[in-house]
C-alpha cells in the first residue's frame, strides 16, 4: 500500500531502478502499466521527465520533481509505520551519499546501529566528498556526507568534523624518490597514487607544500583501502586516512612521508530539511559516530 499517487511512486521507481521493468518488477505490475503511469504524469507536467535510455535518467524536469518527491517518500514511510502493524508491508531503503574514505572507516558502523535500533535499510552511494552534494541536489538521495559548508536550497547542513590525511610511502620508497623536506624538485618527479580523476587531495596537498602546480607521474587507483597496499608495495606515495594508516606504520610496511604536514578535510551532513524522524535519526547518529573518530575543532 502506498499514500503517494501510483504515478509518482512509477517515476522515483524508474528512476532508483533503472528501467522500466526492473520498476515494474519492484510494483508487481507490468511493465506497460509503469510507462503508462510515467507518460500521464509527463502528459500532466507538459514535460519529458525520463531519458529512455539503460539505465533511464531523469531530465532537467526530472530532477526537479525528485527533489520534492524522496521528502515524501520518506514522510510516507514514517505514516505507513504509524498505522501498519509491526512488520508489515515492505521496508524502503534510504538513499545516502557518502565519500568512500568516510565509507571505509566510520560510516558503516553508524549506518549498522541505525538498523539494529529502528529497522531502516540504506541505499548508499559513492562518490567523492567534492561531488557528493551533486546527488542531493538532483534528488537522488536525501543526504549526504559533503564537504560543502552551506546548505543548498532546501537542505540543512551540521559539520561533522574533519577527517585528518597523512602522506605515505613504502620505506624504500620514500628513502629514494622524497628523502628529507619535500620539496617541489622531488615532488614533480615522484610517482603519485590518486583515487580518480575526481580527487583533488594530493593536489591540494602539493600546492599547500609548494605553491605551484606540478605535473607528476600518475597512477590511479580507486579503491580506498587499496591505497595503502599500493603505497606498501612501493607504486607511489599517496595520502590516506589517520583511521586507516596505523596497522601498516606500525607494521614498518608504509611510513608518513612527513610527520609536520596532514591535510585536514572538514565534512558535513546536508539532508533535506523536512520533519522526518528517520533523516533525524541518521544525522545524529553519523554526528555521534564522528564525534569520536574525526577531528573536532
Amino acid at each position: 500500500m502506498e499514500l503517494l499517487h501510483p504515478q509518482l511512486s512509477a517515476l522515483a521507481a524508474v528512476l532508483e531502478e533503472g528501467s522500466f521493468e526492473a520498476a515494474a518488477q519492484r510494483l508487481s505490475v507490468t511493465p506497460s502499466a509503469i510507462s503508462q503511469r510515467v507518460k500521464a504524469l509527463e502528459d500532466r507536467l507538459g514535460q519529458v521527465l525520463v531519458v529512455r535510455t539503460l539505465p533511464c535518467k531523469p531530465t532537467q524536469a526530472g530532477e526537479r520533481l525528485l527533489r520534492r518527491l524522496r521528502p515524501m517518500q520518506a514522510l510516507e514511510r514514517e505514516a505507513m509505520a504509524d498505522f501498519l502493524p509491526s512488520g508489515a508491508g515492505a521496508a524502503r531503503s534510504v538513499p545516502i551519499a557518502v565519500n568512500d574514505d568516510s565509507l571505509q572507516t566510520w560510516f558503516l558502523p553508524a549506518l549498522a546501529a541505525l538498523h539494529h535500533a529502528h529497522g531502516h535499510l540504506f541505499d548508499v552511494r559513492v562518490d567523492d566528498q567534492d561531488h557528493t552534494l551533486k546527488m542531493l541536489r538532483d534528488g537522488s538521495v536525501l543526504g549526504a556526507v559533503t564537504a560543502e559548508a552551506k546548505p543548498i536550497q532546501g537542505c540543512n547542513v551540521h559539520p561533522l568534523g574533519a577527517m585528518r590525511y597523512h602522506a605515505i610511502a613504502a620505506p624504500t620508497f620514500a628513502a629514494r624518490h622524497l628523502p628529507g623536506v619535500l620539496r617541489a624538485e622531488t615532488l614533480a618527479k615522484a610517482p603519485v597514487i590518486i583515487f580518480n580523476r575526481k580527487d583533488e587531495l594530493q593536489w591540494r596537498f602539493m600546492r599547500t607544500i609548494t605553491r605551484a602546480r606540478l605535473a607528476p607521474p600518475v597512477h590511479y587507483v580507486p579503491t580506498s583501502t587499496g591505497f595503502v597496499d599500493a603505497a606498501a608495495l612501493g607504486l607511489g606515495w599517496c595520502l590516506a586516512p589517520e583511521l586507516l594508516i596505523k596497522p601498516a606504520v606500525d607494521a614498518g610496511r608504509i611510513v608518513i612521508v612527513d610527520r609536520k604536514r596532514s591535510l585536514d578535510v572538514p565534512l558535513y551532513w546536508q539532508s533535506v530539511a523536512v520533519r522526518s524522524d528517520t533523516m533525524e535519526q541518521v544525522g545524529k547518529a553519523l554526528r555521534a559516530a564522528t564525534a569520536k573518530l574525526l577531528r573536532q575543532p
